[in-house]
C-alpha cells in the first residue's frame, strides 16, 4: 500500500451485489497510478463520507471492473488472493497495522494481541483493534481473519455475520 497520494484525478466508485451484501469499491488516479482506496459494505461502520466516494464511475472503467470480478471470484470460492493497486489513506500506525492484515493467510487467523506483539507494541492489542476496524478495504485487506484471543469472533465493521461468512468460506471458523 503506497503511503503518499497525490490526487490528479477525483475519486470514483461502483456498487456491486455480493452473496454477503451489496458493497461499495472505490478507486482513484493519483500521479503514482490508478489503484482501489476502499471496499466497504453497505451500511457498515466506519462506511465513508460522499466526498471520499467521488462520483458513480462510468461503465468500462477497468479498474474497478477487475475489482469486482476478482471480490465476485474470491466469493465464490475461486480466488484466494487478490492482485489490485491498493491505496489506502491512514495513519502511520493503521498502515502498518493494514500491512500486517495483508499476511495473514487465506484459511489462517490471527488475534488481536499476536498482531500488536508482531508489530512491537505488544500491549497495543485496542489501538490493534481499532486500526483494524478502521480498514478501508474489507475483504481484499483480510481484517477478517483476526479474532480474540480466546478465538471468538469479535469486532467487524461489516457485521458478525459477514466475518462468519468469509471465515466460513476459507474454511477458517474458529472451533
Amino acid at each position: 500500500m503506497d503511503r503518499t497520494t497525490h490526487t490528479v484525478q477525483p475519486p470514483r466508485h461502483l456498487t456491486v451485489d455480493t452473496p454477503v451484501g451489496r458493497y461499495l469499491i472505490a478507486a482513484q488516479h493519483t500521479s503514482d497510478g490508478d489503484a482501489v482506496t476502499g471496499v466497504w459494505r453497505d451500511q457498515q461502520k466506519h462506511f465513508p463520507r460522499a466526498g471520499r466516494l467521488g462520483e458513480q464511475a462510468e461503465d468500462g472503467d477497468a479498474l474497478l471492473a477487475e475489482a469486482s470480478l476478482q471480490l465476485l471470484q474470491y466469493l465464490a470460492g475461486e480466488r484466494e488472493g487478490f492482485d489490485l493497486p491498493l491505496r489506502a489513506e491512514g495513519t502511520p500506525f493503521q498502515l502498518r497495522v493494514w500491512e500486517q492484515l495483508r499476511a495473514i493467510p487465506y484459511g489462517g487467523t490471527t488475534t488481536y494481541g499476536t498482531l500488536a506483539r508482531d508489530l512491537g507494541a505488544p500491549r497495543a492489542s485496542q489501538a490493534v483493534g481499532a486500526a483494524v476496524g478502521a480498514n478501508p478495504l474489507s475483504i481484499l485487506v483480510p481484517c477478517h481473519r483476526v479474532v480474540a484471543a480466546d478465538g471468538r469472533l469479535t469486532g467487524y465493521a461489516g457485521g458478525l455475520e459477514t466475518k462468519q461468512a468469509l471465515l466460513g468460506l476459507e474454511g477458517a471458523l474458529p472451533r
